[in-house]
């Protein structure tokens, strides 16, 4: 049975903020849609719960968290985005709670989004992509960041926000973006970011040459191609990053 069609993503924004659990997630997820909205002069920001110190096993976690932290500053200036944070939490043990909301939800009021941006929060990974069992750390920060997009708009959760950051509250997220869902509701056409998605997954050059063999920029390409394909036959024929949208 064919699957439905894919609603175009929301236009009418301004401001997003993406939050993810390690330097590479968006460049998996959603690089080639971050490329064309900041052509078009929307504000993207990145927060990275984690440093990704845990993520190559050839290098201790104190040489790899700076490592890994400038390839995502320079994978982001690829596709438009200089804001970029990080939180500290430790990479394979992220933890869902209160305090993992709590530094979410300071981001959001900081930032001030119209739309929130994670990744996949489910347990697996859904069968068009092997059906693998997702990771605790991209479960944790998907489900907190969800939970803390409701979160900001409450003076009354995490009131310390407030009376020791001066975070005044934001209610404003009007809509929660999932990258990598099995269960995608709208997408975004990625044509015109494709290469600089390619560019920018490829600044992550450290984390690829431990993780295959393969000449790095024919993985990069290969896997951004067959991402943006997956969704053309669901979206006009056209190569396009697929989100599952959660309204506020």
């Amino acid at each position: 049975m064919s699957q439905p069609q894919l609603e175009a993503m929301p236009d009418d924004w301004t401001r997003a903020l993406a939050v993810v659990a390690h330097p590479d997630d968006l460049e998996y997820g959603c690089a080639a849609a971050v490329a064309c909205w900041t052509d078009r002069g929307k504000e993207v920001a990145y927060l990275l719960v984690s440093r990704g110190e845990a993520g190559i096993d050839t290098l201790a976690p104190a040489e790899c968290a700076p490592l890994r932290e400038r390839e995502q500053r320079a994978s982001a200036a690829v596709v438009g985005v200089s804001a970029v944070e990080f939180l500290d939490h430790h990479d394979g043990v992220i933890e869902y709670g209160t305090a993992l909301r709590r530094d979410i939800a300071a981001a959001v009021r900081r930032h001030r989004p119209e739309l929130v941006i994670t990744l996949n929060h489910r347990d697996t990974w859904g069968p068009a992509v092997g059906g693998n069992w997702n990771t605790p750390d991209h479960r944790a920060v998907g489900r907190a960041t969800l939970d803390a997009a409701g979160d900001a708009g409450n003076r009354w959760i995490f009131p310390e926000l407030l009376t020791e950051q001066g975070l005044e509250p934001w209610s404003g997220v009007r809509w929660v973006a999932i990258a990598g869902s099995a269960t995608p509701t709208h997408a975004v056409g990625a044509a015109a970011g494709l290469d600089r998605a390619v560019r920018s997954l490829l600044e992550h050059r450290s984390y690829i040459e431990a993780l295959t063999d393969e000449d790095p920029e024919d993985y990069c390409r290969t896997f951004q191609n067959g991402n943006v394909r997956a969704l053309a036959d669901r979206f006009g024929g056209r190569p396009a990053v697929g989100f599952e949208i959660f309204g506020r």
